[in-house]
C-alpha cells in the first residue's frame, strides 16, 4: 500500500480549539478520577480498549445519562460477542435524554428545498411530543409496539419518534423515494400498530404525491390500527390532501388538536429495549431487519457526538440523510447534547449545489455532514463556496457512505474552508455507529480517516484473524463487545428467528469477534484508509 504522499497534514487543531474540547476534559477527568497521566488521543484510545468498563463507565457520568437506575454493573460476559451486556441492572428511557432541554432555544431548523422554511424551539418541540404521546397512548401503543414513519426529514419525523420511543415503542423509518414495495419489504418484516406518512414530498424542484402508494402499502399491513398524514407538500401548496381511499387514516393536525401540551412522560425500561430497528439495504436479498438497543445507540452516540465530533449546546449540527440511512438515527442523538439540529428535505444541488451552503451561513452550521459521494460531484461541478459564502461558524465537515478519495480532503481545503477538521468516518446501519471517526485532537492527513474511535477495539486483521502491520491491507474487526451491537435480527417476528443469520453475519468468521467486511489498513499516522467491501456486498449509496 502506498500511504498518501504528504510531509505535513491538511489541517492541525490549535492548542485552544483542543482546550475547548470535550474530549480533552474527558481526558482529564479520567486522568483526575484514575490516577493516570494520559496526554493525547492515542494514550487514550488505548486505555479505552484496555480498561473497557472504566472507559463506558466514564462515558455514562460525563455525559450525563439520565436513568432511573444505573446499577453497579458495566459489563457483563466481555468475552462473549454476541452475549455480551452492558448495564445490565439499567432503566432508562432514550427520547427522555434527548429531550433534557426545554426551553424558548432552536430546537430543530428544516429547510425543505426552496419551497417550506421552519424553525421549532425546544418548548414547542416538548408540547408537540407531548401530544402525539398522548394520541399514541390512547390508540394502545405500549413498549414492544412498533411505530413506522414513511416519511421525509421532517419536523414531524422527529417528533414522531420521539414520541414513540418515549413510551418504549420501537421506532423505525423509511424514507418517502421508496416504491410500495421496497416499503412493504421493511415494514412487512416489522409489523408496525402505527404508521406515520406525508402526502409527498420535494425534490429538484419537482412535486412527488406518495398517496396512492400510502393507500397501497395500508392495505398490506394488517397490524395497523392508525395512519397518520402529515400534509408536507399540501401545506406548502395550500391544498389539503385527499385521504378517503386510506383505510383509517387521519390527518395529523386532528390528531393533535384534542390535546392539550403536558409534560412529556417517559417509559424506563431496560438498557437492551428495542429503541430502533434499521434495514439493510436488500442488494443481496430481502432486506434484513436490525434491531438496536435504547441504551447501547444512546452511549455509543455520546461517546462519538460529545467526543468524536465535539457537539456542544450552543451547536448547530446538520447532515444530508434521508430517513432511510442510519446517519438520520445518529444525528438525531444530536439533540443530546441541547445542540440545535438541522434539517433538509430535496434534492442538494439546487441553486447551483450551493442550497447546503446558503443554509449553512443562513442559519451558522458548526457541523456539516453529507456523503463522501457528494464531496465528489462538488469537486466535479467546480463550485467554490469559500469564494462564495462565509461559514463563519463552520468548524467539522463530516463524511461517510463511501471511502472519501483523496481528491474530496483537496476540495474541501481548497475551496470550501481551510480551517475545518473534516473528519471521514466509518461504520455502519449494523452498529448504527462508527468504528472510525473523528477528533478534535488530531490532525487530518489527505486521504486518511482520523482514528478509531474510543472504545473500540479495532484491528486491521489477516485471513487467520491475526493483526498485521500498519500499512498492510486487511480485515477491519472489533475484537470486543460494544454497547451498540444489535440486539439482533427479525425474523418472522423475533430475534430468535434471526439468532443464527446474525450471528453467520458477523460472528461466524472469527470466534468472538466482530468481522465488519471492510478492507482497511492503519497508517503511520494511526489513521486508516478504506478500500472499500471486502465481501462486495456495498451498493453505490454506500448502505448495506
Amino acid at each position: 500500500m502506498s500511504e498518501p504522499a504528504q510531509d505535513q497534514p491538511l489541517w492541525r487543531p490549535s492548542a485552544q480549539r483542543i482546550a475547548a474540547s470535550h474530549i480533552d476534559a474527558f481526558r482529564l477527568w479520567v486522568n483526575a478520577r484514575h490516577g493516570l497521566q494520559l496526554q493525547d488521543y492515542q494514550s487514550l484510545l488505548d486505555w479505552s480498549v484496555a480498561e473497557q468498563v472504566k472507559f463506558w463507565d466514564a462515558v455514562w457520568e460525563t455525559s450525563g445519562v439520565v436513568a432511573q437506575h444505573k446499577g453497579e454493573r458495566v459489563l457483563l460476559d466481555a468475552d462473549r460477542m454476541p452475549g455480551a451486556r452492558f448495564f445490565p441492572d439499567a432503566q432508562l428511557n432514550f427520547a427522555q435524554n434527548l429531550l433534557r432541554r426545554n426551553d424558548d432555544a432552536i430546537a430543530l431548523h428544516f429547510w425543505g428545498e426552496d419551497r417550506v422554511q421552519r424553525s421549532v424551539s425546544w418548548r414547542l418541540l416538548h408540547a408537540e411530543v407531548s401530544r402525539l404521546q398522548q394520541a399514541l397512548r390512547g390508540w394502545g401503543v405500549v413498549p414492544g409496539d412498533r411505530v413506522a414513519a414513511y416519511m421525509p426529514n421532517l419536523p414531524e419525523t422527529v417528533i414522531a419518534m420521539l414520541a414513540a420511543t418515549s413510551l418504549g415503542a420501537t421506532f423505525t423509518s423509511a424514507s418517502p423515494d421508496f416504491g410500495t414495495q421496497g416499503v412493504l419489504d421493511r415494514f412487512g418484516q416489522t409489523q408496525p400498530k402505527v404508521l406515520i406518512a406525508c402526502d409527498g414530498y420535494f425534490y429538484n424542484g419537482k412535486t412527488f404525491s406518495n398517496l396512492d402508494k400510502i393507500a397501497a402499502l395500508v392495505g398490506q399491513l394488517p397490524s395497523l390500527v392508525k395512519t397518520v398524514i402529515v400534509p408536507y407538500v399540501g401545506q406548502a401548496s395550500g391544498q389539503t390532501p385527499e385521504i378517503a381511499a386510506i383505510v383509517g387514516a387521519q390527518m395529523w393536525d386532528d390528531v393533535l388538536r384534542p390535546f392539550a401540551p403536558q409534560t412529556v412522560q417517559f417509559t424506563a425500561l431496560p438498557f437492551d429495549h428495542p429503541v430502533y430497528i434499521l434495514y439493510s439495504s436488500g442488494t443481496t436479498g430481502a432486506p434484513k431487519c436490525i434491531v438496536h438497543r435504547a441504551g447501547g445507540v444512546l452511549l455509543k452516540h455520546l461517546a462519538e457526538l460529545r467526543l468524536q465530533a465535539d457537539i456542544h449546546a450552543e451547536d448547530r449540527v446538520f447532515f444530508f440523510t434521508t430517513c432511510g440511512w442510519m446517519m438520520w438515527n445518529w444525528l438525531m442523538s444530536a439533540l443530546s447534547q441541547g445542540a440545535t439540529v438541522c434539517l433538509y428535505d430535496g434534492s442538494p444541488g439546487l441553486r447551483d449545489n450551493s442550497i447546503l451552503f446558503d443554509y449553512a451561513d443562513a442559519v451558522g452550521f458548526t457541523h456539516l455532514g453529507t456523503s463522501a459521494k457528494f464531496i465528489e460531484a462538488l469537486g466535479k461541478s467546480g463550485i467554490a463556496p469559500r469564494q462564495t459564502h462565509q461559514l463563519t461558524c463552520l468548524r467539522t465537515i463530516l463524511s461517510t457512505g463511501s471511502p472519501l478519495a483523496p481528491e474530496g480532503f483537496d476540495y474541501i481545503y481548497s475551496k470550501v474552508k481551510s480551517d475545518v477538521c473534516l473528519s471521514s468516518l466509518s461504520g455502519g446501519t449494523d452498529l448504527v455507529a462508527c468504528f472510525i471517526a473523528g477528533s478534535p485532537m488530531n490532525p487530518v492527513w489527505r486521504g486518511e480517516l482520523q482514528a478509531c474511535a474510543l472504545g473500540m477495539a479495532v484491528i486491521v486483521a489477516d485471513d487467520d484473524g491475526k493483526p498485521l502491520p500498519d500499512g498492510q491491507k486487511g480485515e477491519l474487526v472489533c475484537t470486543k463487545p460494544f454497547p451498540s451491537m444489535p440486539l439482533g435480527f427479525l425474523v418472522d417476528g423475533s430475534l430468535e428467528g434471526g439468532a443464527q443469520k446474525y450471528f453467520e453475519t458477523y460472528f461466524a468468521q472469527f470466534p468472538n469477534v466482530w468481522w465488519h467486511g471492510d478492507f482497511i489498513a492503519r497508517t503511520s499516522h494511526g489513521g486508516y484508509i478504506i478500500f472499500g467491501r471486502s465481501d462486495a456486498t456495498l451498493n453505490p449509496g454506500g448502505v448495506r
